[in-house]
């Protein structure tokens, strides 16, 4: 690489650092965020044309940070260490709007757990099970990932949820999980898992408080619909 490209580039990087600095990223393209972003994870390299590929390739930044880990490495310039960069990112993101809900009383904020929701389960490629352990506060003791697959009775073992809970001194369970394709309306499954896991906690004395189903940029509520 000539010195001349090499500082061309180099002082790009600095000018847009320099941008950030001054006044944030109000304003700013997508690809613009991008090409910040992966400056502090590829050297050496203008990371405009990347960024602009994958606002192309997966539209927005939302689309980038929940692309599959292959399909980032499909694009010229990305590596595995790139994609581990942003996979980081995004996982900072989700540990931060957690952590966001420790303080509050979930059940008068919805649309916090909507959206901590929204940011955990919406680029998993297969159907992922959650649960949120609330006190008798409706705030977050503890959020634990139990199943990875298809959601059903067989898979999700009220016991399970029942012992966690014991474990947490839980007062309260929100369950979640999320429908890769996008559709928000609950299967026959969906209904079944949760009227099992109510019925089981009941008989501890800890009571359901939502099933949320992730499904693209919306969520159903069974207790916004009032089907607990």
């Amino acid at each position: 690489m000539s010195k001349i490209r090499k500082q061309t580039y180099e002082g790009h990087r600095q000018r847009i650092k320099d941008k950030y600095k001054k006044s944030g990223i109000n304003g700013w393209l997508d690809y613009e965020v991008l090409e910040i972003v992966l400056s502090y994870a590829i050297a050496r390299k203008d990371t405009k044309p990347i960024a602009k590929e994958l606002i192309t390739r997966f539209k927005t930044i939302n689309g980038v940070l929940d692309a599959d880990s292959k399909e980032l490495q499909s694009v010229s310039g990305i590596s595995e260490h790139t994609t581990l960069f942003l996979k980081l990112l995004k996982d900072l993101a989700v540990l931060y709007l957690e952590n966001e809900l420790h303080s509050k009383d979930l059940l008068s904020s919805p649309e916090l757990v909507f959206d901590y929701l929204k940011a955990s389960l919406k680029g998993c490629a297969d159907e992922e099970f959650k649960a949120l352990f609330l006190n008798g506060s409706n705030q977050l003791i503890a959020v634990e990932a139990l199943q990875t697959g298809t959601v059903n009775r067989s898979a999700i073992y009220p016991r399970k949820i029942v012992e966690r809970a014991l474990y947490h001194h839980a007062v309260g369970i929100i369950i979640a999980h999320n429908h890769p394709a996008g559709t928000l309306t609950p299967s026959k499954e969906d209904c079944a898992v949760t009227k099992s896991v109510k019925d089981a906690l009941k008989t501890v004395e800890i009571s359901l408080l939502d099933h949320i189903i992730i499904g693209g940029n919306d969520y159903f509520s069974f207790n916004k619909k009032g089907l607990l």
